[in-house]
Protein backbone atom coordinates (compact mmCIF):
# COMPACT_ATOMS: atom_id res chain seq x y z
CA UNK A 1 0.00 0.00 0.00
CA UNK A 2 1.14 3.31 -0.95
CA UNK A 3 1.18 6.73 1.32
CA UNK A 4 0.11 9.99 0.66
CA UNK A 5 0.28 11.81 3.61
CA UNK A 6 -1.09 15.31 3.55
CA UNK A 7 0.15 18.41 6.23
CA UNK A 8 -2.41 20.80 7.29
CA UNK A 9 -6.05 20.74 6.61
CA UNK A 10 -6.87 24.11 6.08
CA UNK A 11 -8.09 25.18 2.28
CA UNK A 12 -5.56 23.63 0.26
CA UNK A 13 -5.21 20.28 2.22
CA UNK A 14 -8.68 19.94 2.09
CA UNK A 15 -9.11 20.70 -1.54
CA UNK A 16 -6.27 18.42 -2.16
CA UNK A 17 -7.99 15.79 -0.07
CA UNK A 18 -10.62 16.28 -1.64
CA UNK A 19 -9.49 16.09 -5.70
CA UNK A 20 -6.50 13.57 -5.24
CA UNK A 21 -8.67 10.96 -2.97
CA UNK A 22 -11.01 9.85 -5.86
CA UNK A 23 -8.11 9.15 -8.35
CA UNK A 24 -6.11 7.20 -6.08
CA UNK A 25 -7.08 3.50 -5.90
CA UNK A 26 -8.23 2.72 -2.74
CA UNK A 27 -6.60 -0.86 -3.04
CA UNK A 28 -3.49 0.99 -3.60
CA UNK A 29 -2.94 4.41 -1.78
CA UNK A 30 -3.55 5.43 1.94
CA UNK A 31 -4.65 8.60 2.34
CA UNK A 32 -3.66 10.62 5.67
CA UNK A 33 -4.29 14.14 6.55
CA UNK A 34 -2.89 15.77 9.70
CA UNK A 35 -4.05 19.31 11.50
CA UNK A 36 -3.64 20.27 15.01
CA UNK A 37 -7.33 21.63 15.02
CA UNK A 38 -10.68 20.57 14.82
CA UNK A 39 -11.82 23.35 13.43
CA UNK A 40 -12.26 24.72 9.75
CA UNK A 41 -11.72 28.72 9.83
CA UNK A 42 -12.81 30.66 6.92
CA UNK A 43 -10.41 33.15 6.81
CA UNK A 44 -11.93 35.58 4.55
CA UNK A 45 -14.07 36.10 6.93
CA UNK A 46 -11.85 37.37 9.53
CA UNK A 47 -11.96 41.04 8.13
CA UNK A 48 -16.28 41.36 8.66
CA UNK A 49 -15.79 40.32 12.18
CA UNK A 50 -14.19 43.69 13.62
CA UNK A 51 -17.50 45.43 12.20
CA UNK A 52 -20.12 43.62 13.32
CA UNK A 53 -21.03 42.62 9.73
CA UNK A 54 -19.67 38.70 10.40
CA UNK A 55 -20.54 37.03 13.51
CA UNK A 56 -17.62 34.29 14.81
CA UNK A 57 -20.07 31.52 14.54
CA UNK A 58 -20.12 32.24 11.05
CA UNK A 59 -16.62 31.82 10.08
CA UNK A 60 -16.16 28.22 11.42
CA UNK A 61 -17.12 24.41 10.82
CA UNK A 62 -16.02 20.95 11.86
CA UNK A 63 -12.46 19.96 10.21
CA UNK A 64 -14.14 16.56 9.98
CA UNK A 65 -16.89 17.77 8.19
CA UNK A 66 -15.07 18.52 4.92
CA UNK A 67 -12.63 15.66 5.01
CA UNK A 68 -13.87 13.10 2.69
CA UNK A 69 -14.25 9.43 2.61
CA UNK A 70 -11.47 7.07 2.65
CA UNK A 71 -9.21 9.60 3.78
CA UNK A 72 -7.72 9.58 7.55
CA UNK A 73 -7.61 11.97 10.05
CA UNK A 74 -4.68 12.72 12.16
CA UNK A 75 -5.27 15.51 14.66
CA UNK A 76 -1.92 16.62 16.34
CA UNK A 77 1.00 18.60 15.89
CA UNK A 78 3.64 18.02 13.64
CA UNK A 79 7.06 17.81 15.03
CA UNK A 80 9.06 18.15 12.09
CA UNK A 81 9.74 15.74 8.34
CA UNK A 82 12.35 13.90 8.25
CA UNK A 83 12.69 13.64 5.08
CA UNK A 84 15.25 11.62 4.30
CA UNK A 85 13.56 8.71 5.98
CA UNK A 86 10.15 9.40 4.42
CA UNK A 87 8.84 10.16 7.26
CA UNK A 88 6.12 12.49 9.54
CA UNK A 89 6.75 12.46 13.22
CA UNK A 90 4.20 14.05 15.71
CA UNK A 91 4.24 15.94 18.88
CA UNK A 92 3.30 13.18 20.85
CA UNK A 93 5.89 10.74 19.45
CA UNK A 94 3.78 8.95 16.71
CA UNK A 95 5.06 8.67 13.24
CA UNK A 96 3.60 8.39 9.81
CA UNK A 97 5.62 6.97 6.98
CA UNK A 98 5.13 8.34 3.34
CA UNK A 99 5.82 7.86 -0.30
CA UNK A 100 4.22 10.83 -0.83
CA UNK A 101 4.07 14.46 0.80
CA UNK A 102 1.80 17.18 0.36
CA UNK A 103 2.82 20.48 2.59
CA UNK A 104 -0.25 22.74 3.33
CA UNK A 105 0.17 23.75 6.56
CA UNK A 106 -0.06 28.09 5.36
CA UNK A 107 0.97 30.94 6.83
CA UNK A 108 0.50 32.57 10.31
CA UNK A 109 0.92 35.78 12.03
CA UNK A 110 4.04 36.57 14.28
CA UNK A 111 3.67 39.77 16.06
CA UNK A 112 6.59 38.36 18.58
CA UNK A 113 9.09 38.88 15.30
CA UNK A 114 8.40 42.65 15.99
CA UNK A 115 10.07 44.01 19.33
CA UNK A 116 7.47 45.70 21.35
CA UNK A 117 4.33 44.39 19.19
CA UNK A 118 3.58 41.50 21.04
CA UNK A 119 3.79 43.45 24.50
CA UNK A 120 0.16 45.45 24.69
CA UNK A 121 -1.13 43.12 21.47
CA UNK A 122 -5.38 43.31 22.80
CA UNK A 123 -4.74 46.59 24.55
CA UNK A 124 -4.00 49.56 22.09
CA UNK A 125 -2.66 47.01 19.29
CA UNK A 126 -4.85 44.52 17.66
CA UNK A 127 -4.59 42.68 14.29
CA UNK A 128 -7.20 40.86 12.19
CA UNK A 129 -5.24 37.98 10.84
CA UNK A 130 -6.57 35.59 13.53
CA UNK A 131 -9.92 34.77 15.33
CA UNK A 132 -8.75 35.65 18.13
CA UNK A 133 -7.50 38.36 17.06
CA UNK A 134 -10.68 39.40 15.34
CA UNK A 135 -13.08 38.65 18.06
CA UNK A 136 -10.85 41.34 20.13
CA UNK A 137 -10.42 43.94 18.11
CA UNK A 138 -14.36 43.50 17.35
CA UNK A 139 -14.82 44.14 21.23
CA UNK A 140 -12.47 47.33 21.25
CA UNK A 141 -14.13 49.09 18.41
CA UNK A 142 -17.34 48.79 20.02
CA UNK A 143 -16.37 51.17 23.11
CA UNK A 144 -13.49 52.86 20.76
CA UNK A 145 -14.84 56.72 20.63
CA UNK A 146 -12.29 57.99 18.05
CA UNK A 147 -8.39 59.34 18.38
CA UNK A 148 -5.57 58.29 15.66
CA UNK A 149 -6.25 54.91 14.56
CA UNK A 150 -2.79 53.76 12.32
CA UNK A 151 -3.89 50.15 10.17
CA UNK A 152 0.13 49.30 9.47
CA UNK A 153 1.81 46.37 7.38
CA UNK A 154 4.86 44.69 8.56
CA UNK A 155 7.00 43.11 5.92
CA UNK A 156 5.35 41.48 2.66
CA UNK A 157 4.40 38.41 1.53
CA UNK A 158 1.26 38.80 3.88
CA UNK A 159 -1.78 36.27 3.79
CA UNK A 160 -4.63 38.19 1.76
CA UNK A 161 -2.48 41.08 0.57
CA UNK A 162 -5.27 43.34 -0.03
CA UNK A 163 -7.26 42.78 3.40
CA UNK A 164 -5.12 45.59 5.15
CA UNK A 165 -6.73 47.81 2.27
CA UNK A 166 -10.31 46.16 2.95
CA UNK A 167 -9.90 47.51 6.71
CA UNK A 168 -8.90 50.48 6.28
CA UNK A 169 -12.19 51.20 3.77
CA UNK A 170 -14.62 49.38 5.83
CA UNK A 171 -13.23 51.64 8.98
CA UNK A 172 -14.12 54.71 7.24
CA UNK A 173 -17.05 53.55 6.32
CA UNK A 174 -17.97 52.24 10.19
CA UNK A 175 -16.78 55.19 11.56
CA UNK A 176 -19.19 57.12 9.50
CA UNK A 177 -22.24 55.14 10.25
CA UNK A 178 -20.98 55.41 13.63
CA UNK A 179 -21.00 58.92 13.55
CA UNK A 180 -17.57 59.60 14.55
CA UNK A 181 -15.65 59.82 11.44
CA UNK A 182 -15.20 63.10 12.48
CA UNK A 183 -13.05 62.43 15.19
CA UNK A 184 -11.35 60.10 13.69
CA UNK A 185 -8.24 60.67 11.96
CA UNK A 186 -6.82 57.06 9.75
CA UNK A 187 -3.16 56.42 8.63
CA UNK A 188 -2.19 53.52 6.35
CA UNK A 189 1.53 52.51 6.98
CA UNK A 190 2.94 50.35 4.43
CA UNK A 191 6.43 49.00 3.91
CA UNK A 192 5.31 49.21 -0.14
CA UNK A 193 6.30 52.24 -2.39
CA UNK A 194 2.22 52.86 -2.67
CA UNK A 195 -0.51 51.26 -1.36
CA UNK A 196 -0.47 48.01 -3.08
CA UNK A 197 2.40 45.68 -4.95
CA UNK A 198 1.32 46.04 -8.76
CA UNK A 199 1.93 49.69 -9.97
CA UNK A 200 -1.86 50.00 -11.98
CA UNK A 201 -3.62 48.73 -8.94
CA UNK A 202 -1.64 50.77 -6.41
CA UNK A 203 -2.85 54.00 -8.28
CA UNK A 204 -6.38 52.86 -8.26
CA UNK A 205 -5.97 52.06 -4.74
CA UNK A 206 -4.10 55.22 -3.66
CA UNK A 207 -6.53 57.53 -5.13
CA UNK A 208 -9.70 55.89 -2.92
CA UNK A 209 -7.49 56.36 -0.13
CA UNK A 210 -7.42 59.95 -0.68
CA UNK A 211 -10.76 60.40 -1.57
CA UNK A 212 -11.31 58.71 1.96
CA UNK A 213 -9.01 61.15 3.96
CA UNK A 214 -6.60 58.66 4.57
CA UNK A 215 -2.63 59.54 4.93
CA UNK A 216 -0.34 56.85 3.21
CA UNK A 217 3.00 56.41 4.96
CA UNK A 218 5.09 54.21 2.39
CA UNK A 219 8.74 52.40 2.50
CA UNK A 220 7.87 52.30 6.23
CA UNK A 221 10.19 49.54 7.41
CA UNK A 222 9.43 48.84 10.65
CA UNK A 223 12.50 48.42 13.69
CA UNK A 224 9.98 48.44 16.74
CA UNK A 225 6.88 49.82 18.52
CA UNK A 226 7.03 52.08 21.83
CA UNK A 227 3.67 50.66 23.10
CA UNK A 228 4.56 53.23 26.52
CA UNK A 229 4.56 56.16 24.02
CA UNK A 230 2.30 54.43 21.33
CA UNK A 231 4.44 55.28 18.36
CA UNK A 232 5.81 52.96 15.42
CA UNK A 233 9.85 53.42 14.45
CA UNK A 234 11.37 52.57 11.40
CA UNK A 235 14.34 52.31 10.50
CA UNK A 236 14.92 55.23 8.78
CA UNK A 237 13.70 56.67 12.36
CA UNK A 238 10.27 57.84 11.41
CA UNK A 239 7.95 58.11 14.16
CA UNK A 240 4.02 57.26 13.35
CA UNK A 241 1.83 58.17 16.67
CA UNK A 242 -1.23 55.95 17.39
CA UNK A 243 -4.39 55.87 19.55
CA UNK A 244 -5.03 52.52 17.79
CA UNK A 245 -2.59 50.20 16.09
CA UNK A 246 -4.20 47.72 13.76
CA UNK A 247 -1.37 45.71 12.27
CA UNK A 248 -0.45 42.73 10.10
CA UNK A 249 2.57 40.91 11.99
CA UNK A 250 5.33 39.11 9.76
CA UNK A 251 3.89 36.49 8.15
CA UNK A 252 5.73 33.66 8.61
CA UNK A 253 5.34 29.45 7.49
CA UNK A 254 5.09 26.92 9.91
CA UNK A 255 8.27 26.21 12.82
CA UNK A 256 8.08 22.58 11.82
CA UNK A 257 8.94 23.32 8.13
CA UNK A 258 12.53 24.87 9.52
CA UNK A 259 13.24 22.37 12.09
CA UNK A 260 12.79 19.61 8.96
CA UNK A 261 15.28 21.77 7.03
CA UNK A 262 12.69 21.91 4.31
CA UNK A 263 12.39 26.24 3.99
CA UNK A 264 13.41 29.39 3.16
CA UNK A 265 14.03 32.28 5.65
CA UNK A 266 10.22 33.03 6.36
CA UNK A 267 9.84 29.22 6.33
CA UNK A 268 8.17 29.13 3.07
CA UNK A 269 9.04 25.70 1.13
CA UNK A 270 10.98 26.69 -2.31
CA UNK A 271 9.18 25.01 -4.90
CA UNK A 272 8.81 25.01 -9.21
CA UNK A 273 6.42 27.90 -8.95
CA UNK A 274 4.36 25.91 -11.94
CA UNK A 275 4.41 22.52 -10.57
CA UNK A 276 4.69 23.00 -6.74
CA UNK A 277 7.23 20.36 -6.90
CA UNK A 278 9.66 20.86 -4.11
CA UNK A 279 12.86 21.30 -5.19
CA UNK A 280 15.24 19.74 -2.72
CA UNK A 281 13.14 16.90 -2.72
CA UNK A 282 11.09 14.68 -5.53
CA UNK A 283 8.45 12.80 -3.30
CA UNK A 284 7.27 16.44 -1.31
CA UNK A 285 4.75 19.58 -3.26
CA UNK A 286 4.08 22.25 -0.98
CA UNK A 287 0.59 24.27 -2.03
CA UNK A 288 -1.50 27.04 -0.72
CA UNK A 289 0.23 29.49 1.54
CA UNK A 290 2.82 27.43 2.50
CA UNK A 291 4.93 27.78 -0.61
CA UNK A 292 7.26 30.22 -1.42
CA UNK A 293 5.35 31.42 -5.40
CA UNK A 294 5.65 34.48 -5.94
CA UNK A 295 1.76 35.35 -6.13
CA UNK A 296 -0.53 36.32 -3.64
CA UNK A 297 -1.09 34.31 -0.30
CA UNK A 298 -4.79 34.10 -0.80
CA UNK A 299 -7.84 31.36 -1.11
CA UNK A 300 -8.44 32.06 -5.31
CA UNK A 301 -4.91 31.38 -6.12
CA UNK A 302 -5.04 27.80 -4.01
CA UNK A 303 -8.39 27.64 -5.68
CA UNK A 304 -7.09 27.83 -9.13
CA UNK A 305 -3.63 26.14 -8.62
CA UNK A 306 -5.47 22.81 -7.04
CA UNK A 307 -7.78 22.70 -10.22
CA UNK A 308 -4.49 21.85 -11.78
CA UNK A 309 -2.82 20.60 -9.24
CA UNK A 310 -4.09 16.42 -9.43
CA UNK A 311 -3.19 16.19 -12.99
CA UNK A 312 0.42 16.70 -12.40
CA UNK A 313 0.50 14.83 -9.27
CA UNK A 314 -0.96 11.70 -10.57
CA UNK A 315 1.48 12.07 -13.44
CA UNK A 316 3.98 12.83 -11.81
CA UNK A 317 3.62 9.59 -9.64
CA UNK A 318 3.62 7.26 -12.54
CA UNK A 319 6.83 8.78 -13.75
CA UNK A 320 5.45 10.69 -16.49
CA UNK A 321 5.78 14.55 -17.12
CA UNK A 322 3.54 17.10 -15.33
CA UNK A 323 2.24 19.12 -17.82
CA UNK A 324 -0.20 21.46 -15.99
CA UNK A 325 1.77 25.10 -15.34
CA UNK A 326 0.06 27.59 -12.65
CA UNK A 327 0.76 30.84 -13.76
CA UNK A 328 -0.02 32.33 -10.53
CA UNK A 329 -3.76 33.13 -11.15
CA UNK A 330 -4.91 35.52 -8.15
CA UNK A 331 -8.86 36.46 -8.37
CA UNK A 332 -9.72 39.22 -5.15
CA UNK A 333 -13.03 41.03 -3.92
CA UNK A 334 -11.58 44.19 -2.16
CA UNK A 335 -14.85 45.58 -0.20
CA UNK A 336 -14.34 49.26 -0.26
CA UNK A 337 -17.30 50.14 2.34
CA UNK A 338 -21.03 51.29 2.11
CA UNK A 339 -22.14 47.95 0.14
CA UNK A 340 -19.25 48.40 -2.72
CA UNK A 341 -16.66 46.27 -3.72
CA UNK A 342 -13.80 46.10 -6.59
CA UNK A 343 -12.62 43.08 -8.31
CA UNK A 344 -9.07 42.13 -9.31
CA UNK A 345 -7.68 39.82 -11.62
CA UNK A 346 -3.84 38.82 -12.00
CA UNK A 347 -0.62 36.35 -12.38
CA UNK A 348 2.69 36.09 -11.83
CA UNK A 349 3.10 38.32 -14.92
CA UNK A 350 0.38 40.56 -15.50
CA UNK A 351 -0.64 43.02 -12.88
CA UNK A 352 -4.60 43.79 -12.33
CA UNK A 353 -6.03 46.07 -15.27
CA UNK A 354 -9.77 47.63 -15.69
CA UNK A 355 -11.89 45.54 -17.45
CA UNK A 356 -14.64 43.13 -17.33
CA UNK A 357 -14.97 39.71 -15.80
CA UNK A 358 -15.45 36.89 -16.49
CA UNK A 359 -17.11 37.74 -20.20
CA UNK A 360 -15.34 40.07 -21.91
CA UNK A 361 -17.31 43.36 -22.15
CA UNK A 362 -19.68 41.64 -20.14
CA UNK A 363 -18.84 40.97 -16.48
CA UNK A 364 -21.11 40.69 -15.15
CA UNK A 365 -18.37 41.97 -12.03
CA UNK A 366 -16.21 45.16 -13.54
CA UNK A 367 -12.46 44.95 -12.49
CA UNK A 368 -11.09 47.68 -10.92
CA UNK A 369 -14.00 50.03 -10.37
CA UNK A 370 -16.45 50.30 -7.06
CA UNK A 371 -19.87 48.34 -7.45
CA UNK A 372 -22.61 47.05 -5.97
CA UNK A 373 -22.39 43.84 -7.91
CA UNK A 374 -18.66 43.31 -7.00
CA UNK A 375 -19.67 43.72 -3.31
CA UNK A 376 -22.32 40.93 -3.60
CA UNK A 377 -19.84 38.80 -5.27
CA UNK A 378 -17.52 38.82 -1.92
CA UNK A 379 -20.36 38.10 0.18
CA UNK A 380 -21.43 35.50 -2.27
CA UNK A 381 -18.37 34.12 -1.74
CA UNK A 382 -18.39 32.78 1.54
CA UNK A 383 -21.47 30.58 0.57
CA UNK A 384 -19.13 29.07 -2.38
CA UNK A 385 -16.37 28.63 -0.16
CA UNK A 386 -18.38 25.98 2.21
CA UNK A 387 -20.37 24.40 -0.31
CA UNK A 388 -18.14 24.30 -3.56
CA UNK A 389 -14.54 24.92 -3.15
CA UNK A 390 -13.64 22.81 -0.09
CA UNK A 391 -16.22 19.94 -1.23
CA UNK A 392 -13.88 19.86 -4.27
CA UNK A 393 -16.78 20.50 -6.93
CA UNK A 394 -15.93 22.18 -10.27
CA UNK A 395 -16.60 26.34 -10.15
CA UNK A 396 -17.13 27.40 -14.00
CA UNK A 397 -14.01 29.32 -13.77
CA UNK A 398 -10.48 29.14 -15.68
CA UNK A 399 -8.05 28.36 -13.15
CA UNK A 400 -5.27 30.43 -15.70
CA UNK A 401 -5.47 33.75 -15.95
CA UNK A 402 -7.14 35.20 -18.93
CA UNK A 403 -6.33 38.59 -20.87
CA UNK A 404 -10.57 38.48 -22.55
CA UNK A 405 -11.88 41.86 -21.21
CA UNK A 406 -9.09 43.81 -19.69
CA UNK A 407 -7.98 46.88 -20.77
CA UNK A 408 -4.39 47.58 -21.45
CA UNK A 409 -3.84 51.51 -21.96
CA UNK A 410 -3.15 51.79 -18.49
CA UNK A 411 0.04 49.87 -19.28
CA UNK A 412 0.86 52.58 -22.47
Amino acid sequence: MRKLVILGAGTAGTMAATKLRPQLPRDEWSVTIVDQNETHYYQPGYLFIPFGIYRPDEVTKPIKRFIPSGVDLVTGAIDRVVADENKVLLDDGRELPYDYLIIATGTTPRPDETPGMADDLGGSVHEFYTYKGATALADKLRTWEGGHLVVHITEMPIKCPVAPLEFTFLADAFFTEQGIRDNVKITYVTPLEGAFTKPVASKYLGDMLDKRNVHLEPDFMIESIDTEAKKLVSFDEREVDYDLLVTIPLNMGADYIARSDLGDDLNYVPVDQQTLLSKKHDNIFAVGDASDIPASKAGSVAHFAMDLFPANFMNHIQGLKMTEFFDGHANCFIETGHGKGLLIDFNYETEPLPGKYPLPGVGPFSLLKETELNHWGKVMFRWMYWNILLPGKELPLPALMSMAGKETGDLR
